[in-house]
């Protein structure tokens, strides 16, 4: 497999220009027309490296990419995003930048630099190993980092037909690949009480601020740290006026677990919360959008497939665990053979210093070559 290695070396300087001049497509989830001139130029750089690319259209996101190469037995999803949380306009203050052998610039790391990455992936395969390469599909979603609610059903219809999902997430620090990730979720608190005039006849109201303080205080008691469960209240308002006993108040709770059975726990219990003050009631909508990533069986396997690779391309391969949720959350719920962390190795997520190491760059790329190749054939 060294081949890969040599290939994607050589290569290195495309694959920066690449991930540069994607960064530039500014795409953040919420401005549908920027994620779609972003995926238009991501499906047209697929085509010219021989994919045959559709665009999966939808209302109130950015439209989806799918990419489908080589034509094996066995099927391997790449899976992706193309939104970024930067706002068009970013790049005027934070603009795309190579100092000390990083690359700066919003997207860059989460997940331009994966984009690249898996790219340079299929050009090497295409070029070392043609007669022999698998069928992989692209999926690039344009609603990851809002919790995929229109990339979903097409998220799973298409790990449904993969004998495996690669994840094109940044990887850890130092390269580690992710072998588990916290499911997530937002619960949102209503709580509605009575109004009365705070001076003359509080006693007459229903103090709905109050209630709210108690119901967050139950919520509090959830958390569970040693087994990796938090639950944060992370807003919280209510009432109109100084001088009226608030009628309502509302909270937005994040949960986040490790586990399966956590999650479950979590959402029972906050499903199950009650007012205790007469006249107030409690409303509880929301709950966990991921399920947590576990280290499976399936999961470990999958790994220890990448080490193997890794240690054939002179490539040390590590693992680890994250609090964040990515759209493999999903596809490993689903009990289909999932490994994250397999873009571009960096750092500063969602942060004004995000970076990829350009060094590191053509390595994950031969990485995930060799990873498809050898998941293709086995």
């Amino acid at each position: 497999m060294k081949h890969l290695v040599t290939f994607c070396e050589s290569e290195r300087v495309w694959l920066r220009q690449l991930i540069e001049h994607l960064a530039g497509l500014e795409s953040p989830t919420l401005d549908k027309p920027a994620v779609d001139r972003c995926g238009a130029a991501v499906g047209r750089q697929l085509a010219m490296i021989g994919g045959r690319v559709r665009e999966v259209p939808a209302a109130s996101s950015g439209n989806h990419v799918v990419a489908e190469f080589g034509r094996g037995h066995r099927r391997v999803l790449l899976l992706g995003h193309l939104d970024t949380v930067w706002p068009v306009g970013t790049l005027a203050g934070m603009p795309v930048v190579e100092r000390d052998g990083r690359l700066f610039g919003p997207g860059v790391f989460d997940m331009k630099g994966g984009i690249g990455i898996s790219m340079l992936a299929l050009r090497a395969l295409a070029a070392v190993s043609a007669e022999t390469m698998p069928r992989v599909t692209v999926l690039l979603t344009a609603d990851e980092e809002t919790g995929s609610a229109t990339s979903r059903s097409l998220i799973e219809d298409e790990a449904r037909h993969s004998d495996a999902v690669l994840v094109l997430e940044p990887a850890l620090p130092g390269g580690a690949l992710k072998t588990s990730r916290k499911g997530c979720g937002t619960f949102e608190l209503l709580v509605t009480g009575a109004a009365a005039h705070a001076g003359i006849e509080p006693e007459k109201g229903v103090n709905a601020i109050l209630e709210l303080c108690e119901q967050i205080l139950q919520l509090e008691r959830l958390q569970d740290v040693g087994r990796g469960t938090s639950v944060t209240v992370c807003l919280a308002s209510g009432g109109t006026r100084a001088n009226v006993v608030p009628a309502e108040a509302r909270a937005t709770v994040d949960v986040r677990a490790s586990l399966t059975d956590e999650a479950d726990r979590v959402t029972r219990a906050a499903r199950n919360l009650r007012a205790g003050r007469a006249g107030a009631t409690v409303h509880v909508s929301g709950g966990f959008d991921r399920a947590p990533m576990e280290r499976t069986a399936s999961v470990a396997r999958l790994y220890e497939i990448a080490r193997s690779v890794g240690r054939e391309l002179g490539i040390t391969v590590t693992e680890g665990a994250t609090g964040g949720a990515s759209d493999g959350n999903i596809t490993a719920a689903m009990g289909v053979p999932t490994l994250d962390g397999l873009g571009a190795v960096g750092d500063g997520a969602h942060a004004a210093h995000e970076h990829v190491i350009i060094d590191a760059l053509p390595a994950r790329a031969a990485l995930l070559a060799g990873l498809v190749l050898r998941l293709g054939h086995l």
